[in-house]
């Protein structure tokens, strides 16, 4: 198994039907339109696919419907799971079900040492042969996989092959690089932070409003990894307010709407599984305003 690190790889949202059970043709197609508009993988049920709310049998299912729909195309699930056993059980069938990398997280609520921390990643990765993004969320999660830690899980098992960064601290860039060299490869999941992680080396980038914009995140991308920051400015700001909503608590309800609007309803709608309830009101008015806006405005690509 291997995956070439690069490019953007949108972490997709998870589109319910009426009856609120996983719209599986509506994911099919809207993975092979993100691949059309040039993205390199598709991240599946992670923290923006309401991976915590997605029963064990529905992420298994989502990754056979990815899979199948994109046999060209990595296809890798974000592991987490409130016990060891259970991100375990996933990586395991990940592999099975024609999965290519995994995205490992540490597990849900339970937050503590490093000690505990590693031995849950090690479990996961070493599950598997499957290569390895380590996905560093503290502001999720409350677990911070430091620069040194990432180096001593890179040290030990060679399945780990990069890092998705996303404390939101663009300083954490050059520290992983200062410490990690040229062992892991560099990813940045702030969208927010795309432009900052480029300049400092990153290769891939794993969106959440990729979903809605695939060809305007690949034109940045590709601008920003090739060193023309400049040339990448203006799209950049003019994507800047629909970015910031990836990095708020109601991330899913935002971006959910953005692929909505952006698409015309052709690849999504805006539900989601509760606790999270659909926005509404003057929250729902004021966030719509900004994504026209951008509808209206949107650069050429």
């Amino acid at each position: 198994m291997s995956i070439t690190w690069k490019g953007v790889m949108p972490a997709t949202l998870t589109q319910f039907n009426a009856d609120m059970t996983i719209d599986h043709a509506l994911m099919a197609e809207h993975g092979k339109w993100l691949v059309d508009g040039g993205c390199s993988a598709i991240v599946v049920h992670g923290s923006l696919g309401e991976g915590a709310t997605l029963s064990f049998e529905e992420k298994l299912a989502l990754q056979k419907t990815y899979v199948a729909a994109l046999p060209d195309t990595p296809i890798i699930p974000g592991v987490a799971a409130l016990s060891t056993k259970e991100a375990v059980d996933i990586a395991k069938a990940a592999k099975d079900n024609g999965c290519r990398g995994l995205m490992v997280l540490p597990p849900y609520l339970y937050a503590s040492d490093w000690r505990e921390m590693k031995a849950h990643m090690k479990a996961v990765i070493s599950a598997t042969d499957l290569p390895c993004i380590i996905y560093n969320n503290p502001v999720a999660y409350k677990t911070d996989f430091t620069p040194l830690h990432s180096k001593e899980l890179a040290d030990e098992l060679p399945t780990v092959e990069s890092v998705k960064e996303s404390s939101t601290d663009a300083r954490r860039i050059a520290g992983i690089r200062e410490v990690c060299g040229d062992r892991v490869v560099l990813g940045v999941g702030v969208d927010d932070c795309a432009l900052e992680g480029a300049a400092m080396g990153a290769k891939f980038w794993i969106t959440g409003v990729g979903g809605a914009f695939p060809k305007h995140n690949v034109k940045l991308w590709d601008l920003a990894t090739s060193g023309r920051i400049e040339e990448a400015m203006p799209i950049y700001t003019w994507m800047l307010p629909m970015l910031r909503m990836d990095t708020v608590v109601k991330f899913v309800q935002l971006i959910k709407l953005q692929q909505t609007l952006a698409t015309a309803g052709k690849y999504g709608n805006n539900r989601v599984r509760a606790p999270r309830l659909e926005l509404e009101g003057k929250e729902l008015a004021e966030a719509t305003a900004i994504i026209e806006k951008a509808l209206a405005t949107a650069p050429v690509v």
